[in-house]
């Protein structure tokens, strides 16, 4: 069995329509190789939602005639950036390893005594194209250099489909996880393709989005630090996309302005926020603007939280 990672880090951007090609022809990749793969991807849980509860994933994917059984706990982070612990294994086939699963952390309290319970509850299909990327990114000092030099980033675009409950709801995005060097440079990497590539933060896992799909519940956290305010327009507008319900459009454009009027923000971060309301189209698309004022505010309010 592998051994957990110490963190898995990494920051999730869905994509505008015109995101998936325009990323593809970015200098930054478009002379690379890359892998593509076809994933197909069944999560587990009671169907009391046990696992979700505790914001467990529970997952086995099938890729490269391999099936591979995953376990992620809660993460924990907003505006597209997220840490938690993983766990993955190869299985000898499509049904789950319950012995292996009983000897994890994470099932040995309360959720020991749920594994006889757990069965397929959603589904994700999907390709991906996945390039490794090993310092080279532009940055701006001597010390993000040194850190950069020492970086290895797995940039990841999915695109496909999730399915739970009947209900259907399309996956376009990217992913970038750390892999070797200082989280730094995801920020700097994610903040280089903005300029280029609509994107926005994304805060909700594929496993999170399923669950809500199957529930057609989208719950919205209160908020009243600037961070916060971010994290529910993030959630809002995936849950909008999601559940075409546009109540949650309106809900994020609220966030938005209140967040650009928040009190506690400084000329910089002021200036940033001001430029997101109006940096959604109609349909709650971002445009290149967006992507790079929420990134922006997302890793200032990361660092500024560092700070404390």
């Amino acid at each position: 069995m592998k051994t957990p990672t110490p963190i898995e880090v990494e920051i999730k951007l869905a994509l505008a329509p015109t995101g998936p090609a325009a990323l593809a022809q970015h200098p930054l990749l478009s002379e690379k190789n890359f892998q593509q793969q076809t994933l197909t991807n069944s999560y587990f849980d009671t169907p009391e939602g046990d696992l979700a509860n505790a914001r467990i994933v529970l997952r086995l994917r099938q890729v490269d005639g391999l099936v591979l059984q995953t376990v992620k706990t809660a993460g924990h982070g907003s505006g597209g950036l997220s840490q938690r612990q993983e766990w993955e294994w190869q299985v000898p086939d499509a049904q789950l390893d319950l012995t292996a699963l009983a000897a994890l952390p994470p099932f040995q309290g309360e959720l020991s005594g749920v594994l006889d319970s757990l069965t397929p509850q959603l589904s994700t299909n999907f390709t991906r194209r996945s390039w490794q990327l090993k310092g080279g990114l532009a940055t701006s000092s001597a010390t993000d250099q040194d850190q950069d030099q020492e970086s290895h980033i797995e940039l990841v675009l999915d695109e496909g489909e999730i399915s739970s409950a009947g209900y259907r709801t399309p996956i376009r995005e990217m992913e970038l996880e750390l892999k070797g060097g200082d989280p730094e440079a995801l920020w700097t990497l994610a903040l280089i393709l903005a300029e280029q590539i609509p994107l926005r933060p994304s805060d909700s896992s594929k496993a999170a989005r399923g669950n809500a799909l199957s529930a057609q519940h989208w719950p919205l956290p209160d908020a009243q630090s600037p961070a916060e305010w971010l994290h529910r327009a993030t959630l809002a507008l995936d849950a909008y996309h999601d559940s075409r319900q546009a109540t949650f459009l309106a809900d994020a454009r609220q966030a938005l302005a209140t967040l650009a009027e928040h009190p506690t923000l400084d000329d910089a971060d002021r200036a940033l926020a001001a430029l997101l309301p109006g940096a959604l189209d109609t349909y709650g698309q971002p445009s290149t603007a967006y992507g790079k004022s929420a990134l922006a505010l997302a890793h200032r309010f990361t660092y500024q939280t560092a700070l404390r």
